[in-house]
C-alpha cells in the first residue's frame, strides 16, 4: 500500500517545501519535520500584496494577495504575525485563524492550487487600536516571501518520505512510545517484566489529562520524554483522543466531564490546547499518531434513531450534531501538524459489520471527515477493535462455511454478520471507507491489546457438526457469552505484540488500550471523572438488547474505568495468545 501519489495533496495544508523551514508558531501550525524521501524537495518562493484598505479606532479590514513563485503547489497556508496586538474577527476566501500574535490563513479548497506565478487572494476583518501596521515577514507554506525563490534540494535518504510530507505508515522503520506510567505498573505485576516495555496508548480522556490529572504525566511530559527514547531513529506517540461532548451515549463506564451541548469547551479547552502542544516545533520529529474519538460515531448509527437498541442520550447527540462537529473539528485541527497521523475509531466487526451498520456507519464517517473545516486529506485512517476483544482471526470456521445446509451466517454467534473476525472485517470496512470519498491509500490500525483468547479453553480445531451452534461455538477463539459484551471480559488474553505492516492494508497491531486498565467499574463508584455505573460490567447482569440479553460475562471488583484492575492484567497474561 502506497501513500506516494496523495501525500502532498492530504498535508498540503501544511506541507514544508523547504526542508528544515520552520513555520511560524501558530494555531495548527508545526516546525518541519526532518527531510524524508527519495525525491528532491520542490523549489519554492513567494510574494504578498498586504492592504490595509480601512482603518478605525477599533479595527481594520484587510485585503491580501499571495504570489507563488516556485513549482505548483496544491494546497498553502500563508503566515504571518501582528505587532499592535491585532486579533482577527472575519475572513473570506480563505480560513483564518489566529494564536496569539500568529496568524495563518489557509486556503478556502476551492483556491488551493497555485500554480507557478499565479496569486491567490483573501481578506480579514480585525479589532486593533487604528495604528495597524503591515507585518514585517509572510510565510508560504513555510517558506519566507522575500521574492526570491528555493532551488531544488539533493534527495534525502531514501528510507524517508520528503520533507513535509508523511511516512505512507508511521509505524514502519519507527519505535513505539513506551508509556512509563504504564510500564511501572506492569512491571510491578508478577510476571509483568515480560510485557512492560510494549508500547500502548496515551488516552487524553478530559481537560485535565492534558496537563497531567492528579500527578500524572501530561501531553508534554509524555512528548517530552518521547523525544528521550526517540534517540536518532523515528518513534511514533500513541495518543488517544476522547472527551466529546455526551460521550458514550449508549453506556455508561466511560461518560465524560462534558455535557452533550458543550461543544464549544470541547473545542476551545480541550482540542485547541492538545493541538497548540502537538505543532510546538520541539515535538515536530515526532510521529504523532491520534485515535480520534472512540465508541461516537457508530452510535448515531446503531443506538438512534429509532433503532431498538436505542437511547434517549444517542439520540440528542444524533440531533445535536456534535459528535459528527466535534470530530470533524478534531480531526481539522489536529492535522494541521504535519507530523500527526489521524486515524478515527472504527468500531469492530461485532459492532458495525452487519449490512445495516456497515455502509451507513462509513457514510457517518465521511460526513464527520468533511464538517468543521476538516477534509479527508486529514485523516491518515482507521482503527477498529479498540479497547475491545473480537478475535483478530477465526481459523476454525469461515463466513462462507455451511453445516448440514445451513450457513454459518444463520448461527447465534455470527447471526447474520458478514464478517466473523477483527482482520476480516478492517480490510473489507477499509475497501468500503474508500467507496464513500476516502483517499484510497488510507491503512488501518487493529487494536490486540485483549482479543488473544488463549489459555486452556482455546479450540485446536472446528466444533461439531452436530449443527451450525456447535460448529461455531465449539471452534471459535472468541469465548464471549455475546458479541455484545465489552465490558472486563472473562477468560480474554493479550492478543497479537505490537507490530508494523502485518497484513495488506493494515499499518499495525497496536496495544492502544493499555492492557489492566478497567473498563467500568462491577459496582457504583463515586468518582469525579464523570463516569458512571454500567449494568454490563456488573458479572450478576442478565443483559439487554444490544447482548441479546445475555450475562455480562465482566469480571468482579473492577475499578472505574482507566483505573489499574490487577486481576484482569494477571488474566490477560494466562491467557495471551500468542502466549508469554
Amino acid at each position: 500500500m502506497s501513500r506516494t501519489s496523495r501525500t502532498t495533496l492530504r498535508r498540503s495544508r501544511t506541507a514544508l517545501i523547504a526542508a528544515g523551514a520552520l513555520v511560524a508558531a501558530a494555531a495548527g501550525s508545526a516546525a518541519a519535520v526532518a527531510p524524508f524521501g527519495a525525491s528532491a524537495a520542490a523549489a519554492a518562493g513567494c510574494t504578498v500584496d498586504y492592504k490595509i484598505q480601512n482603518q478605525w479606532n477599533g479595527g481594520l479590514t484587510a485585503s491580501v494577495s499571495v504570489k507563488n513563485l516556485g513549482d505548483a503547489i496544491s494546497g498553502w497556508q500563508l503566515q504571518w504575525s501582528f505587532a499592535g496586538g491585532e486579533k482577527v474577527s472575519q475572513g473570506w476566501n480563505a480560513t483564518v485563524s489566529q494564536s496569539g500574535a500568529a496568524v495563518t490563513a489557509k486556503d478556502a479548497g476551492y483556491n488551493a492550487t497555485l500554480a507557478t506565478g499565479s496569486s491567490a487572494t483573501f481578506g480579514f476583518n480585525a479589532t486593533g487600536n487604528g495604528n495597524s501596521t503591515v507585518p514585517a515577514t509572510f510565510k508560504l507554506n513555510g517558506v519566507t516571501c522575500d521574492g526570491g525563490t528555493t532551488g531544488p534540494t539533493d534527495p534525502p535518504d531514501p528510507t524517508d518520505p520528503p520533507a513535509g510530507e508523511q511516512a505512507d505508515n508511521p509505524y514502519q522503520g519507527a519505535k513505539v512510545y513506551v508509556n512509563p506510567e504504564w510500564s511501572a505498573n506492569a512491571a510491578a505485576e508478577p510476571g509483568g517484566s515480560r510485557i512492560s516495555n510494549q508500547p500502548t496508548g496515551v488516552w487524553l480522556d478530559r481537560i485535565a489529562a492534558i496537563e497531567g490529572a492528579n500527578g500524572g504525566m501530561g501531553l508534554r511530559d509524555h512528548l517530552d520524554e518521547a523525544l528521550t527514547q526517540k534517540g536518532s531513529g523515528e518513534l511514533v506517540v500513541q495518543l488517544v483522543i476522547y472527551n466529546l461532548p455526551g460521550r458514550d451515549c449508549a453506556a455508561l463506564a466511560s461518560n465524560g466531564e462534558l455535557g452533550p451541548t458543550e461543544i464549544g469547551r470541547y473545542k476551545s479547552e480541550y482540542i485547541d490546547p492538545i493541538a497548540a502542544i502537538l505543532a510546538d516545533a520541539k515535538y515536530a520529529g515526532l510521529r504523532i499518531v491520534t485515535t480520534v474519538e472512540i465508541d461516537s460515531l457508530p452510535n448515531l448509527v446503531t443506538n438512534a434513531g429509532g433503532r431498538p437498541t436505542a437511547t434517549p442520550a444517542c439520540d440528542v447527540m444524533k440531533a445535536n450534531g456534535n459528535y459528527v462537529k466535534g470530530v470533524g473539528y478534531a480531526l481539522n485541527k489536529l492535522g494541521d501538524a504535519p507530523n500527526v497521523y489521524n486515524y478515527i475509531d472504527a468500531g469492530h466487526h461485532g459492532w458495525i459489520g452487519w449490512d445495516d451498520n456497515f455502509g451507513a456507519s462509513a457514510d457517518i464517517f465521511h460526513e464527520a471527515a468533511t464538517a468543521e473545516g476538516a477534509t479527508v486529506n486529514d485523516v491518515h485512517g482507521f482503527i477498529t477493535n479498540t479497547a475491545n476483544y473480537s478475535a483478530l482471526k477465526e481459523e476454525n470456521f469461515s463466513i462462507d462455511d455451511a453445516v448440514n445446509g445451513t450457513s454459518v451466517r444463520q448461527s447465534k454467534w455470527v447471526d447474520w454478520n458478514r464478517y466473523t473476525d477483527e482482520l476480516s472485517f478492517a480490510q473489507a470496512f477499509r475497501n468500503e471507507l474508500v467507496s464513500v470519498g476516502f483517499n484510497s491509500d488510507i491503512g488501518m490500525l487493529i487494536d490486540t491489546s485483549r482479543n488473544g483468547w488463549g489459555g486452556a479453553n482455546r479450540p485446536s480445531g472446528p466444533g461439531a457438526s452436530t449443527n451450525v451452534d456447535t460448529y461455531v461455538n465449539g471452534g471459535r477463539y472468541d469465548r464471549r457469552i455475546h458479541l455484545g459484551n465489552w465490558c472486563n471480559q472473562s477468560g480474554a488474553g493479550l492478543g497479537e505484540r505490537p507490530q508494523a505492516a502485518p497484513e495488506a492494508g493494515i499499518d499495525a497491531y497496536v496495544w492502544m488500550k493499555p492492557p489492566g486498565e478497567s473498563d467500568g467499574s462491577s459496582k457504583a463508584i463515586p468518582n469525579n471523572e464523570g463516569k458512571g455505573f454500567d449494568r454490563m460490567c456488573d458479572p450478576t447482569y442478565t443483559g439487554n438488547a444490544r447482548n441479546n440479553n445475555n450475562m455480562s460475562g465482566a469480571l468482579a471488583d473492577a475499578p472505574v474505568s482507566g483505573k489499574w484492575f490487577s486481576a484482569q492484567f494477571q488474566e490477560l497474561m494466562k491467557n495471551a495468545y500468542p502466549a508469554l
